[in-house]
This record gives structure tokens, sequence and C-alpha cells, in this order.
């Protein structure tokens, strides 16, 4: 991390990811609070920021963990916790080499839902001399990985427990299929329930039970405590917020931590704006149909086109009409990917701002991370 003296926001080069760490902290304790009042647990996924010092907010909030999808984040963030979850299946002897190789210290969960990667994860683990917790992974409807039927899951479940090396922990879901605002997500939620209560009778069938379900997503997790036997959340967009989190109404517009700023290059057509910023710095993720940003203070601007370096303001919704040279925060429609195509992110905390790397951006291994006193935390 360097802190630049020597710049403002008002003179840093553009298009850049500028994170507010108060909001940072504050949508972290949010979070947090919540979790306590419901007797939840918060494991953060990092695929949104996979930064170390946003970890460290997190941690330092109250997380007990960290999820990682990758293992460039696992090695990345076993700096700063041995409590981490792949949520991810290990396929290959290069990623289960990998796995092993992370520090002796890190306890080392795994979702996985087939016995492709289940048998040969715990002979990776047994020859390592090391053990390995096993979250079987369902699929509640969003229809990408997971066991969807509860006597299959169960099986599986099972098979875990026969072998050395590995031992049954519990359950993980995403409920990503779940988007839809307000009223219309409390019939999906009691599906959604009625569903894992199913996975439970299965498992109590074979004389198991899931210490540890692990599921949430950012657009419900304010309705979390809903499901019967969640025992923890993953959610990570929460950390920093973005326009579809917004528009799910999982968080208010003062809630997005994380923008683009850009800077306005042309209006020479009528009724739009081009900016600095396009597909190589947003991404091109569409939302609700209609864009890919919105700008901070202007919700009614969309940019509604995107090229490699250009971003298109639709203007016709707003009276507001910017100047060349004007510089505006876009808020992205989905920030993780927009966090992954950025080569640091400048954190603004009061007057200060420092450039902060992207450490877990990659798929390599990671190179040797020298320990810092602030790594070493008694609750990680």
């Amino acid at each position: 991390m360097t802190i630049l003296s020597d710049i403002s926001l008002a003179t840093v080069e553009t298009p850049v990811a500028v994170v507010d760490l108060p909001t940072v902290r504050a949508n972290a304790s949010r979070v947090v609070e919540y979790c306590t009042d419901h007797g939840l647990a918060w494991r953060p996924h990092v695929k949104t920021h996979k930064s170390l010092g946003v970890a460290r907010l997190q941690l330092d909030a109250g997380a007990q963990g960290l999820t990682v999808a990758t293992l460039h984040e696992a090695e990345v963030m076993s700096r700063v916790t041995s409590d981490l979850l792949l949520a991810y299946p290990p396929v290959g002897a290069a990623k289960l080499d990998r796995l092993v190789r992370l520090p002796e210290s890190v306890r080392l969960k795994v979702a996985l839902d087939s016995v492709e990667v289940l048998y040969p994860l715990a002979q990776a683990v047994r020859a390592a001399g090391r053990e390995a917790k096993i979250l079987v992974e369902l699929d509640v409807g969003l229809r990408r990985v997971g066991i969807p039927d509860p006597a299959d899951a169960a099986r599986l479940a099972a098979e875990v427990e026969e072998l050395d090396g590995v031992s049954f922990e519990g359950l993980l879901f995403y409920a990503g299929h779940i988007r839809e605002p307000g009223p219309e997500r409390a019939p999906l939620m009691r599906a959604l329930g009625e569903h894992l209560e199913r996975v439970y009778a299965a498992l109590d069938a074979r004389g198991l039970h899931a210490s540890v379900v692990s599921g949430g997503t950012t657009p419900t997790l304010w309705q979390s405590h809903e499901l019967p036997g969640l025992t923890e959340i993953r959610a990570g967009t929460c950390v920093y917020n973005d326009r579809s989190a917004v528009s799910q109404g999982a968080a208010q517009e003062e809630d997005c931590a994380y923008t683009v700023l850009a800077t306005v290059v042309s209006t020479r057509i009528p009724g739009r704006a081009a900016v600095d910023a396009g597909s190589k710095t947003l991404a091109k993720e569409p939302w609700g149909g209609v864009g890919f940003a919105v700008v901070r203070g202007h919700p009614e601007v969309k940019a509604v086109a995107l090229s490699e370096e250009h971003g298109v303001l639709d203007l016709g919704p707003t009276d507001w009409r910017p100047r060349v040279g004007d510089r505006i925060h876009l808020v992205p429609n989905h920030v993780c990917v927009s966090v992954n195509l950025q080569d640091r992110i400048l954190t603004v905390d009061g007057g200060t701002i420092e450039g902060w790397p992207i450490e877990g951006r990659g798929r390599m291994p990671a190179p040797a991370l020298d320990s810092h006193p602030q790594d070493s935390h008694p609750n990680r």
C-alpha cells in the first residue's frame, strides 16, 4: 500500500477504481451486526475485492474467515487467516498439489459435488499428511453446479465419511437464481427453505448431521435468517455493493463503496456524453436490460453503450449536462468483474489516498509474501 500524497481525485489519471474505506467499514459492520443478531457467521467471498487490505477490514469487523474461488486467492488470503473455504471443486493434479501446499496453519475446507473430485482430493490430502473438511454442494435452483436431489447429496456425504483424510463438515449452496426484489422473493425463499429441510431429512436417515450450512448471497443477505439450519453466509458483494445490489433492494446508493472515476472526453453527440471508461474498465455485463453502470449522484443517467475504451452516457432522462473534462463516478452493474479489470484501487480514507494492490487477481501460484505484524490475529 502506497500513500499518494502528491495526487488528489481531481488530478489522478482516469479511469481508475476508487474505494471509500469508511463506507467499506460501515458495510462490513452492518453485516456483522446482522449476523450477530441472528446467530450466523460471516465468511465473505473475496472474489469481489481480491484485496488483502479489504480482507483485513472484514476480519477486523468480525468475519470468521474467508471464502475463495481460486487457488491463487487461497494462497494470497492464507496470509491473513487460517480459516479458508475453497468454494470451488479443485479438479486436476496441479490444483490439488497447490491446495495441499497451502501453509500448514490453514484449516482446509473444500466444497464439491462429485466422487470424481472427492476421491483424488482425499488421496492428495492423505499423501500430504493433512486433513480436509468437505462441504457437499447443493443445486438449489441456479442449475450451475451442485447436487439437485437430496438423497444423492446425502449419499455423497456418506461416501466422504468412508474415506480417510477427509470428513463431512456440512453443506454449501448458492441461491444465485433468487434476484427478485421485495415480495416476489418471499415464495422463492420459502421454496429454498423447504429444499434444505429435505436435505437435512436425507442426511438424518443416514445418521449424518451438517455442522455447517453455508449459503447466503448479497441479494438475499438480509433474509438469510429465514432459512432453516443456516449457520454462515458467504455474501461478498455487500462489502462494496453495486448497481445490481441497489436495484435488488440489498443496498442504497450511499452504500456503494466502489466506483470508477472517469473523465468526460466528448459531448459532440446530442443527448449523449462519452467517458474514458469502457468495457476494459466496467465490464460488458448488462443489468435490467438497460445499461452497464449509472452515474453517482445522477442514477437516472446510465452508461448505455461500451466499447473497449469508451463508455456512452444517455443524457435523455436528465437536465444535467456534463462538459468535456468533467469527472464523474460510475457505479458498475457488477462490481466483482470490474475489480478484476483493475491494476489497483485508490482507497480514500478522510484526507488520505492510498494505492492498494489487488493481490488476489490472476491464476498463477502466488509469490511468497513476507509476514507483517498486522497479519497475526488471535481469531484468525
